[in-house]
């Protein structure tokens, strides 16, 4: 059997064929569309075209019911609110959908078989564009009443959003700032390279960065009490990003009056496959 994994991001979309053990027969990856419903589900139509799939698996940003297929809210796809995307996909395609939200997805491909499988509740969290992130609880998404769980993108902290200064952009912005340099003219590897040559700039960046994930990490920790944190993210490649993470940690346990357990941080095995691995998992599911 083969299924068509598709997720859809706000700046391209990355699709591949697998088989049911979740193994890559094709790839591709195409800008995302961005114009209008008829153009979303036109681009998953076409993708899907010639494949020979037998079911399609989407990921996308959003507050996802994946029970239903309903899309209830996505800031990067505003005009798919409320439409029951599985059902329009299975509608226009002829085989069986399903919709998951895109962290949850990362999230299912780690506690399936990737650095969660080792443990019953786990906390992902990926740091792109924006920050997404699932609660896994007893090896599969825990979603809440309105599927709201596990949102730290969506937190406050000093009367400001979380995703506003823990984004990969607001890292990069962080930096321009302290060389005075234009945000256009900087990019992730550009700045780990920096990281690389311990310039100071960039170093103290990073730790302010990491230092606020630490402190939402243990603030989790006190919440949900998962026995693992796995960082995704293509920036979760970098050493010195989780090394950074896991240091100022150990700070933030030094700084409690009481002396907790401490909670494992380790990287997602997937990067920047999880989204279509998860997918694929949920369409299974």
């Amino acid at each position: 059997m083969k299924i068509l994994a598709v997720d859809i991001g706000g700046t391209f979309v990355k699709y591949a064929v697998m088989n049911e053990a979740v193994k890559f027969l094709s790839r591709g990856k195409i800008p995302a569309p961005t114009g209008s419903r008829a153009d979303f589900f036109n681009t998953v139509k076409e993708i899907f075209s010639g494949t020979g799939a037998e079911g399609i698996a989407l990921s996308m940003p959003g507050i996802i019911d994946a029970e239903r297929g309903v899309c209830l809210k996505s800031n990067a796809f505003p005009y798919n609110n409320g439409v029951n995307v599985a059902q329009v996909v299975e509608k226009i395609c002829g085989v069986r959908a399903t919709v998951e939200n895109d962290a949850n997805c990362a999230a299912l491909a780690e506690a399936e078989s990737g650095s969660l499988t080792d443990v019953e509740d786990g906390f992902v969290m990926i740091f792109g564009t924006s920050i997404g992130s699932a609660f896994i609880r007893g090896g599969d998404i825990h979603r809440g009443k309105n599927n709201l769980a596990g949102e730290v993108a969506f937190t406050f902290s000093d009367g400001e959003l979380f995703q506003n200064f823990c984004s990969v952009p607001a890292l990069l912005k962080d930096y321009a700032r302290a060389k005075n340099l234009s945000i256009e003219n900087l990019n992730g590897r550009d700045f780990f390279k920096a990281v690389g040559r311990n310039e100071n700039d960039a170093l103290a960046c990073l730790d302010r960065f990491t230092r606020r994930i630490a402190v939402q990490i243990f603030n989790i920790q006190m919440l949900l009490d998962p026995e693992k944190f796995a960082i995704g993210g293509g920036i979760s490649a970098q050493a010195s990003f989780i090394a950074s993470i896991r240091a100022n940690l150990d700070k933030v346990y030094a700084a409690s009056p009481i002396d907790f357990p401490r909670v494992e941080v380790v990287p997602c095995k997937f990067l920047n496959d999880a989204n279509l691995i998860g997918a694929m998992f949920r369409w299974l599911k």
